[in-house]
């Protein structure tokens, strides 16, 4: 558990997709250096959660705290501004481009962004995809394009929406050490995950989210204890 000054803290969140109430109350907390994980089954509301942190959204309730200041009014850009970094589920890499215009064209909201050169050195298989087109990269390429992406633009608080789902064991791997390097860099991260056991190592605490609010919390060194427990919520 890493003993850091509160970095994140979502208060009593509500949001809406229309006529729709997703999240009911959300209140979590998350400091500096520390990874999370929000847990829990399809539809619970932890995608949502992410989106709207980011202001992605509709209709949002509630508070909003990043690194000391209120964010539930601001638009998405100037929560952006704030080094707030999104990796969605869908990735958004641009066909058209290749992998290193893809690394390019986002602005840099922050001075510690990565350099290209950094980049290439935390994920070699970009570094030999440069040239590629975005569409002839494989899955687990351009999941790491979309996190390479975030990562130069500053961004110091990272929501990664299922960056495990639907890749090669060997990939997953590779993006399990690279959050764990992440962490060593004091970034501060939420996963959002279905797979339990590439979250459940990296994890400094986990939160179990059920019909859009908090239904439990583990820690990282009661995970043995609780397994029982998180298998019956998750259904794993």
């Amino acid at each position: 558990m890493t003993a850091g000054t509160e970095y994140l803290r979502v208060s009593d969140l509500h949001s809406f997709y229309g006529e729709s109430h997703i999240l009911h109350g959300m209140d979590f907390t998350v400091r500096r250096g520390e990874c999370i994980s929000l847990l829990g089954r399809n539809g619970a509301g932890r995608s949502t959660t992410l989106r709207a942190i980011m202001g992605l959204t509709g209709k949002r309730s509630g508070s909003i705290m990043v690194n000391g200041r209120e964010v539930i009014g601001m638009a998405p850009h100037r929560i952006a501004r704030l080094g707030v970094g999104y990796c969605p589920e869908e990735r958004g890499i641009y066909a058209s481009l290749s992998c290193e215009e893809n690394l390019l064209l986002p602005p840099q909201a922050g001075s510690s962004g990565m350099s290209v050169d950094e980049l290439y050195a935390m994920f070699p298989n970009l570094a030999e995809r440069r040239h590629s087109q975005g569409t002839r990269l494989s899955g687990g390429e351009q999941q790491m394009l979309a996190l390479a992406r975030v990562l130069r633009t500053g961004a110091r608080l990272l929501l990664l929406d299922e960056i495990s789902e639907g890749l090669a064991p060997v990939i997953v791997q590779q993006l399990g050490e690279i959050i764990r390097q992440l962490k060593e860099r004091d970034y501060t991260i939420v996963l959002v995950e279905q797979n339990f056991r590439f979250a459940a190592p990296l994890a400094d605490r986990m939160f179990v989210v059920e019909h859009g609010q908090v239904a439990g919390e583990v820690r990282q060194h009661e995970l043995n204890d609780k397994l029982g427990y998180l298998q019956e919520m998750l259904g794993v």
